[in-house]
């Protein structure tokens, strides 16, 4: 009954990180020709670096963590 349990356990974290590989390829493939560009990789940049401090403040005031 439980022969290949622990096989099939250890299978899983690769299945993940396989999963997460091809969702992140798919979702960052379309924006590889706009890399190319200077003006639009400092955008893309810009936009990344700003979302990235607007999740940070907004957890942090939902959290309590600090005043905003």
């Amino acid at each position: 009954m439980f022969d290949g349990f622990w096989d099939n356990v250890f299978r899983y974290p690769r299945y993940f990180i396989s999963t997460l590989l091809g969702v992140l390829l798919s979702i960052f493939a379309p924006l590889a020709p706009l890399l190319k560009r200077p003006v639009t990789l400092i955008a893309l940049i810009g936009i990344f670096v700003s979302s990235l401090i607007f999740v940070t403040l907004t957890l942090r005031a939902m959290l309590g963590l600090s005043v905003v």
